[in-house]
């Protein structure tokens, strides 16, 4: 399983962030037998308050990737919102799989 921690719009990755954003996707793994790639955008809104948008895709076998955007004040907090979001569909489709099949 790949992980790629992008900034977007002129944002720098700090090696926390990337640490944080890493460490959080590593929750992901109890679906890596359907996981190939984790990508993880993040850029900061033009707005007049400092707030952040964090997208998350999954790459998966034989299905369409997941999307999860959140939206927030603290970025930290954003990323764990955008994943608990992506874990949340990948567990409704790993639920939906194993009905199929019975």
């Amino acid at each position: 399983m790949r992980t790629n921690v992008v900034g977007l719009h002129s944002i720098e990755v700090t090696d926390a962030i990337r640490a944080h954003a890493e460490s959080k996707a590593k929750k992901l793994e109890k679906f890596n037998d359907l996981i190939q790639q984790i990508d993880l955008k993040f850029w900061k809104e033009n707005t007049a308050k400092e707030s952040f948008s964090v997208e998350i895709a999954v790459d998966i076998i034989n299905h369409n990737d997941f999307l999860a955007k959140a939206d927030g004040h603290d970025l930290y907090l954003v990323i764990d919102d955008a994943i608990t979001k992506v874990g949340r569909q990948l567990n409704d489709h790993r639920e939906k799989l194993k009905m199929a099949n019975r």
